[in-house]
């Protein structure tokens, strides 16, 4: 048996994760990954056959900073969502479509996907959707289980919070509010609010300029698209999935960090670092 030397030794040791250079690690990408994880992390065909957990084959830093993506990643707005854009798809004489097709298709800013989806109509498709969108997405909204004790709990560690989000920058701080979070971040950066949207560099930007922490290994950009991770890679910040279910094609070149089912193992192993 062997002896941890530190608390964040027995932290790692107690989530399955060796800390130093034992036989039981196995290396994936720079990776340090539980055993039982190994055989799936890139072998599996989704994120969501695999087990958590992932620790970092050098130091881990802290975050000083955790930005994070807003639609189901915080709260939960699938149907909102899936119901305005059908309503649009309708007006504009389209095919509507599945709930299944919406998860898989909405990941960019309107401003980029509306155009190459209705050409020089975009401006009046926007115009619709999002006029549909806010007679309706504070009826619905609903935080994710976990998500208001997991902020809570990272503000009182005296971590940094903002939100970058390809949601309108206007809708997405109405949200914030009506859910009671406002509070809790340091900023909220939605489309529209920064020269360019995720998966661009430039809201992390503009999220980390209240804070004085510069994009770096000391910040964690935490969401549930491979767009989140590959604006987490642009901006040089730590990519960090939370929840499962995604394909391996959907990471492309840009897979996450770490990887977390859930609120609770996400929170521990921030506090033992």
């Amino acid at each position: 048996m062997v002896e941890a030397k530190s608390a964040r030794e027995a932290f790692l040791w107690s989530i399955g994760v060796s800390p130093a250079g034992r036989q039981d690690r196995w290396h994936r990408g720079g990776a340090i990954v539980h055993p039982k994880a190994a055989g799936n992390l890139f072998g599996a065909r989704s994120i969501s056959e695999m087990t958590l957990t992932a620790a970092s084959s050098h130091r881990i830093s802290r975050p000083r900073a955790i930005l994070f993506d807003w639609d189901n990643t915080l709260v939960d707005s699938w149907s909102t969502i899936h119901e305005a854009l059908n309503f649009l798809m309708a007006a504009m004489d389209k095919p509507l479509w599945t709930i299944e097709e919406t998860r898989e298709r909405v990941r960019l800013s309107l401003r980029e996907a509306f155009p190459r989806i209705f050409g020089e109509r975009w401006e009046e498709a926007r115009d619709i959707y999002l006029d549909r969108f806010r007679a309706i997405h504070l009826e619905s909204l609903t935080a994710l289980p976990g998500r208001t004790e997991l902020l809570q709990r990272l503000a009182d560690e005296e971590i940094f919070l903002g939100v970058v989000s390809n949601k309108t920058g206007s809708l997405l701080r109405r949200e914030t509010d009506h859910i009671g979070w406002a509070a809790l971040f340091g900023s909220v950066v939605g489309a529209g609010d920064a020269p360019l949207d995720k998966p661009d560099a430039a809201p992390v930007r503009l999220a980390l300029e209240q804070s004085g922490i510069d994009p770096g290994e000391t910040v964690w950009f935490i969401g549930d698209t491979g767009i989140d991770m590959e604006c987490a890679h642009n901006s040089g910040c730590v990519p960090v999935l939370l929840g499962s279910g995604m394909t391996q094609e959907e990471f492309g070149g840009c897979p996450p960090r770490f990887v977390f089912s859930d609120c609770l193992t996400l929170f521990r192993f921030v506090q033992g670092l």
